[in-house]
């Protein structure tokens, strides 16, 4: 029998740090370019200079080891700077959600205690009410783009550029367990107030490596290559845009970065950088297609990921129409994010065009080192099939431990050593991950359950519609039913009614695609469908307002803002939008 003593322990393996994932892009790619909006361009050996120099102004500014340092900024170079070094100096980086209600960032600020706060001056006036209510809050920064302060009641340290430029380079990063807290940010609050999930620097790196894997080794229909040029259009304080950023940076790649969202500014950056990889949720990418400058732009370089939301296969297809390749990915707060994601197996390389679009629009096939089942009320796993839908559960290295500064919410996450994602879902004979709803917005119709998302889905695909939700409403009969707000394409308004829609639904019916009673779904055609702060469509404040609308307190009656909702008997003028 071996003994301990033949296997000798002298050697030390290194922890899994954050800065560990810049040796190679520092020898690999010294010349590569990082650029911000073409506003400023970096080479990798500056960046990798500017987070040594940002190491020196925080440690000036007394961070210290497990402080909290906010960053209230859009996607920027600056942001991917302190994404890295807020982190390396064993502080913990609080990505600011700046698309949260003002009371909900006051309640994410005080409850993570950030003792510094990066501020762009789009958010001055914003920090400026909050600020007398943050005591934990020992000093600001400001993060212009051009160098100029504007006026501001904020008392700042400095402005970030020249407060860098008057720091030394080179720092030596402190060594420290893997175990230690690197990041936080705060859920959307769609279901409540929002709650901090922080990740480790060993869940970050290893997230990058088994993500990076997943992405990387499978070419159809999405693979992510060294030589591809990135530009997140996910928002860099949302589960660190996916996480892509580090896995960008440890490749080497070519990076934009695009500030604020604007329509026509993505599209230039598209065409004149020639972005080949990205990923945004549904209504992003529907924002872009159509976009009046989008008919004159080459998509044909673009490869995109499709995540937040379900991939309806309408969208899908008018993307694959552009000439863009797209698939579907999985993940949440929780899980740092990526799960899964919609490769398409060698066997089916050559499939049909019906087939491919059914694969890369299934939540995903689970990437290298994720376990994923669905379990029975019971909290039982149930076998792979159609039939054994339940919640979906998952193990892998990288996903949150809990919630910070919730004991009782975080056992709750975890309460059977598998994290509890809310998904309803089955896995597939074919090993691919398929979530039929979230399991608060399945409707019940007359005691049997109906999945709002595929009736999204299957409406996704009627050439008039631009963009569906699909929420349970209650009914005297049926207990609940479905109820659609559909936003119409341009040029098809007054043109299509309710009928038309439970006429095209039939054909999904038929084929065995949806449940029958789907033709049991009202309609109402709208203008604008709400989103929460990461652009997920909002289905809570969606209930609340219908809600409203059916029931009108007396003291203040609601008005719906598009016109009644629509039955398939209802005459056509009832459909029209007001």
């Amino acid at each position: 029998m071996p003994t301990p003593t033949d296997f000798p322990s002298a050697g030390q393996p290194s922890q899994l740090l954050i800065h560990r994932l810049l040796d190679r892009p520092r020898a690999w790619a010294p010349h590569q370019k990082i650029i911000y909006r073409d506003i400023r361009e970096l080479t990798y050996t500056e960046f990798f200079e500017r987070v040594e120099r940002l190491a020196h102004v925080l440690t000036q500014l007394g961070v210290r080891p497990g402080d909290r340092v906010g960053v209230v900024d859009w996607d920027s170079h600056r942001y991917l700077e302190c994404f890295f070094a807020v982190p390396m100096l064993g502080a913990v980086l609080h990505t600011v959600n700046v698309r949260l209600s003002p009371d909900q960032t006051l309640f994410t600020i005080q409850h993570a205690g950030d003792r510094i706060l990066l501020v762009h001056p789009d958010f001055f006036p914003l920090i400026e009410g909050l600020l007398p209510q943050l005591p934990s809050v020992q000093a600001c920064v400001a993060l212009t783009d051009h160098g100029t302060l504007p006026a501001t009641q904020i008392p700042l340290a400095g402005d970030y550029e020249t407060l860098l430029a008057q720091a030394p380079a080179g720092f030596q990063f402190p060594e420290f367990p893997e175990d230690t807290p690197a990041t936080l940010f705060y859920t959307t609050g769609t279901t409540g107030i929002p709650k901090g999930v922080f990740f480790s620097h060993r869940q970050l790196v290893l997230h990058t490596l088994g993500a990076g894997l997943g992405l990387t080794a499978f070419h159809d229909p999405v693979c992510l290559r060294a030589d591809d040029v990135y530009m997140p259009l996910t928002p860099m304080f949302h589960v660190h845009a996916w996480g892509v950023p580090y896995l960008a940076t440890l490749l080497g790649m070519r990076q934009i970065y695009p500030g604020r969202y604007e329509p026509q500014l993505l599209l230039n950056l598209i065409r004149q950088h020639r972005v080949s990889f990205s990923h945004c949720v549904p209504t992003i990418l529907q924002m872009l297609l159509h976009h009046p400058a989008s008919a004159s732009m080459d998509w044909s370089l673009l490869k995109i990921i499709i995540g937040g939301s379900a991939l309806p296969q309408g969208l899908a297809q008018q993307a694959i129409d552009h000439g863009i390749r797209v698939m579907g990915g999985y993940g949440m707060s929780e899980t740092c994010p990526i799960v899964a994601v919609s490769h398409i197996k060698p066997e089916d390389l050559q499939a049909s065009p019906e087939r491919r679009l059914d694969l890369l629009t299934r939540t995903g096939f689970p990437v290298p080192l994720v376990q994923a089942i669905a379990v029975s009320p019971d909290d039982q796993p149930l076998p792979p099939g159609p039939q054994n839908a339940g919640e979906l559960v998952l193990r892998a290295p990288w996903l949150t431990r809990g919630y910070y500064r919730e004991d009782e919410r975080s056992r709750e996450l975890w309460r059977t050593k598998w994290l509890h994602t809310g998904d309803l879902a089955h896995i597939d004979t074919e090993g691919y991950i398929r979530i039929t709803d979230r399991l608060k917005d399945v409707i019940k119709i007359g005691g049997e359950w109906i999945s709002s998302l595929e009736l999204e889905n299957a409406l996704s695909q009627h050439p008039a519609v631009k963009e569906v939700a699909v929420i349970g409403v209650t009914d005297a009969k049926w207990d609940e039913r479905p109820h659609a707000e559909v936003i119409l394409r341009d040029g098809f308004q007054g043109q299509l009614t309710a009928r038309d829609l439970i006429h095209f639904l039939h054909g999904f019916i038929d084929r065995g695609t949806i449940h029958k009673r789907a033709v049991l779904t009202e309609f109402r055609f709208v203008e604008s469908i709400p989103k929460t702060s990461v652009g997920k469509i909002n289905k809570r404040e969606l209930r609340a307002h219908l809600e409203a609308v059916r029931h009108p307190s007396p003291e203040r009656p609601t008005t719906p803002p598009s016109g009644p909702a629509a039955h398939p008997e209802s005459p056509r003028r009832d459909t029209q939008p007001a």
